[in-house]
């Protein structure tokens, strides 16, 4: 019972998308423009970088809001961090009223790592920037940490259910990250360095800035 409702409330605070309803106030669907993903980094090229600010961080604050809930309801359960977590990144990429089109994961993911401990955060968000300044695009980062955290969770904590429900958020987080590695490789993803260098950008794209398509 305390897994099953740690999943449901991960999944139900997970699956609420700032991005989804700010595009949806501006009369569109966030998924139809940009990199066609509900999520902070879409919503930074198509809502500007105030509200794409502000999309990251609430997916940061919710996933450690449901988590710190969840550990206050079941103080005494071991798993909490871990299956809260997971669920609430399922709720984000596959929120039931969104036809489970959501964002990717990456926001919720840090704000999970943030609650498990800062120095490890600390620690993760220092080697992703260092990943995000090498590679220039930012679907590296994702996919990096959400390969490396399950391992670095499992090994302090010895807890390997946990480290399976953050196995299988991993395995999520990479599935929806496919089609970035596929743009990548044929030269049609868009660039870090977007956000500050958009005409170079499109210019090497050969289209239009993602807003005005």
């Amino acid at each position: 019972m305390k897994t099953l409702s740690c999943i449901l409330m991960g999944y139900l605070i997970g699956s609420i998308n700032p991005s989804y309803f700010l595009a949806r106030r501006k009369g569109f669907d966030i998924r139809e423009k940009g990199s066609h993903n509900a999520g902070a980094s879409n919503a930074v090229i198509l809502l500007g970088k105030g509200r794409g600010i502000f999309c990251a961080l609430f997916d940061i604050l919710k996933t450690c809001f449901v988590i710190a809930a969840a550990k206050r309801i079941f103080p005494f359960y071991p798993h909490t961090l871990a299956v809260t977590g997971t669920s609430c990144i399922i709720g984000h990429i596959y929120p039931f009223y969104m036809k489970f089109r959501g964002g990717k994961g990456l926001a919720c993911l840090g704000g999970m790592i943030l609650m498990y401990d800062r120095r490890v955060f600390l620690v993760f968000l220092s080697i992703e920037a260092v990943i995000l300044f090498i590679t220039n695009y930012i679907c590296f980062v994702p996919i990096t940490a959400a390969a490396v955290f399950p391992f670095t969770y499992g090994v302090l904590d010895h807890d390997r259910f946990g480290a399976a429900f953050l196995l299988a958020a991993a395995a999520v987080i990479l599935f929806k990250h496919i089609e970035n590695l596929r743009r990548i490789k044929n030269g049609t993803e868009l660039r870090f360095s977007y956000l500050w260098n958009k005409e170079a950008e499109m210019q090497r794209l050969g289209r239009k800035s993602p807003e005005e398509e």
